[in-house]
């Protein structure tokens, strides 16, 4: 009996050990469960952004911004504002400026400048591949520059990846996990024809709905001009230019005949009067080095946000110009956005 009784007492012990085990981790639980519903998720693409049955989940390893000591910008709901680069005479970007350097202008109107900032603020991207026809032969490089552009930017920024022809895919939601990104990429089905505009007004409307860093840019290559859109140029503008719209930095990878000459114009006007860039390579093997140079430029910008002195409940159209002024420097060129629709946002256009 003796034998059994140590038994009974270790099997009674072991009992009560796996008992308070389970409390524990019924605890536990509970514990988390309200800090799981409170994370920041990203919303499901509605219809008049992406197709809905062609975008993924949104990736739940993403972690919320802000973190780790990133900067968050938190602006009034009247503030407005700017991204911007600035580049003296040597075509050199300016990197050692201060709040006093710069004037903004409203409608030609002096503004005050009430928040600055020139730190590497996360951004969200769109990654916008032209995957028609004629990119058959160019994807895989233009795939690997798009992986370097990652590679060379912000650690924490968020990505999309929109592949388009005559139509377009959301083949991977907001994520900063590479490998994903390269698995969207390589979803190539080059055929089809060109609906840039449609491609960059959806992806912009992405942004706008789920994207959660203020900062917002759209990175889209292409090689050819638009040739399926229901959405003309200016109506494209106009959406880019809303409130919190993104800066266009755009690829073109164009041959010298009539057609891409005004492809070339169009990328142009995106990119002007978004704050962003155009660039035309001569050969493929130039767009590894630009996509640096992208990431390079959006690393490398000055934060300004200033209170209109015009009430922006009046609305529309209010052009937008900064000036930089330091001794030391000789003229300065500042690149930001040209203008904004104020109030509910761009006019909507298309379908």
């Amino acid at each position: 009996m003796h034998g059994w009784d140590i038994t009974l007492r270790l099997s009674k012990r072991i009992s009560e050990a796996l008992l308070l085990l389970t409390f524990v981790i019924w605890a536990g639980t509970q514990a988390e469960a309200p800090a799981r519903a409170a994370s920041p998720q990203t919303e499901s693409t509605s219809a008049s952004a992406l197709p809905a049955a062609q975008a993924q989940a949104a990736d739940s390893s993403q972690a919320p911004a802000g973190q780790s000591g990133d900067l968050v910008i938190r602006t009034d709901v009247d503030e407005v504002l700017l991204h911007a680069s600035v580049i003296d005479n040597r075509q050199h970007i300016v990197t050692d400026l201060d709040k006093s350097a710069f004037t903004v202008f409203e409608d030609g109107k002096p503004q005050t400048i009430i928040h600055f900032h020139h730190e590497d603020i996360p951004v969200s991207m769109a990654i916008v591949i032209d995957n028609s026809g004629s990119m058959r032969e160019k994807r895989n490089k233009v795939n690997q520059a798009a992986l370097n552009l990652v590679r060379s930017s912000n650690p924490r920024d968020e990505v999309c990846i929109v592949n388009f022809n005559d139509e377009y895919y959301l083949d991977q939601d907001f994520t900063n996990d590479l490998l994903k990104m390269k698995e969207a990429l390589e979803k190539i089905n080059a055929s089809g024809g060109t609906a840039l505009y449609e491609a960059v007004v959806a992806s912009a409307d992405h942004l706008k709905r789920n994207a959660r860093l203020e900062k917002r840019v759209l990175f889209v290559v292409t090689d050819g001009e638009d040739n399926a859109s229901l959405e003309t140029l200016e109506q494209a503008v106009q959406q880019l230019q809303g409130e919190k719209g993104p800066s266009v930095y755009a690829i073109g990878i164009l041959g010298d005949e009539e057609h891409p000459k005004r492809a070339r114009r169009a990328l142009e006007i995106l990119a002007d009067r978004t704050g962003g860039l155009a660039f035309f390579p001569k050969t493929l093997d130039e767009v590894d080095e630009i996509s640096r140079t992208v990431a390079h430029d959006i690393r490398n910008q000055y934060t300004i946000g200033y209170k209109p002195t015009s009430p922006r409940s009046v609305g529309g159209f209010r052009t937008v110009k900064v000036e930089a002024k330091s001794k030391g420097h000789g003229k300065m060129v500042v690149r930001t956005k040209t203008g904004y629709y104020a109030g509910v946002g761009a006019p909507t256009g298309g379908k």
